[in-house]
């Protein structure tokens, strides 16, 4: 790589050193109780579910009926039952 002499900033092998001292840095060490309470907030959520009109079974939204194969109240799939 070629460098201008206008250019001023750190040589490209210096550059990931250089990179460190940008980024900021953490004073002290986070505690393990911090930690956890972070992680233990993102708690599993069941998905939400929709109830078909026609025969009333349960499907996720958005998506095909895999019970009738049905999507907004058109045959999409051909079920066998």
């Amino acid at each position: 790589m070629l460098l201008s002499s206008a250019y001023k900033g750190p040589a490209p092998t210096e550059f990931k050193l250089y990179q460190a001292f940008l980024m900021g840095q953490p004073k002290r060490k986070h505690s393990k109780q911090r930690s956890r309470k972070r992680r233990g907030a993102v708690q599993f959520e069941l998905p939400q579910l929709a109830k078909d009109p026609q025969d009333g079974t349960r499907f996720r939204p958005h998506r095909i009926n895999p019970a009738n194969g049905m999507y907004r109240g058109r045959q999409v799939l051909d079920v066998e039952v």
